[in-house]
């Protein structure tokens, strides 16, 4: 069984900075694509930002430049940092994960449970 546990979520004021965790445990074998997405009040899931095994990195328009993705394989853990936080960054915020559990070639889509990031003053 495989569990993704994200960490580093808060209240935070406008222009602060947050840095979120995903820690991957469990039955894996190895990890690809890492990310993060976010999901807004009365809005769909969006992506923020992947990172493959390989340090390739891919963000929304809307974070590049504010938000840095990063991993360390070692430890099979995702994070990111978030600078310079809008009220509009205010979200839940979910990492996900492509994982192979057996030498098999076969990938399952792994999600963890959320974080809460709100912005506010």
């Amino acid at each position: 069984q495989v569990q993704l546990v994200e960490s580093g979520g808060g209240l935070v004021q406008p222009g602060g900075s947050l840095r979120l965790s995903c820690a991957a445990s469990g039955s894996i074998f190895s990890i690809n694509h890492m990310g993060w997405y976010r999901q807004a009040p009365g809005k769909q899931r969006e992506l923020v930002a992947t990172i493959t095994s390989g340090g390739a990195t891919n963000y929304a328009g809307s974070v590049k430049g504010q938000f840095t993705i990063s991993r360390d394989n070692a430890k099979n853990t995702v994070y990111l940092q978030m600078n310079s936080l809008k009220p509009d960054d205010t979200a839940v915020y979910y990492c996900n994960a492509e994982i192979r559990i057996t030498a098999a070639p076969y990938w399952y889509t792994y999600w963890g449970q959320g974080t809460q990031v709100t912005v506010s003053s």
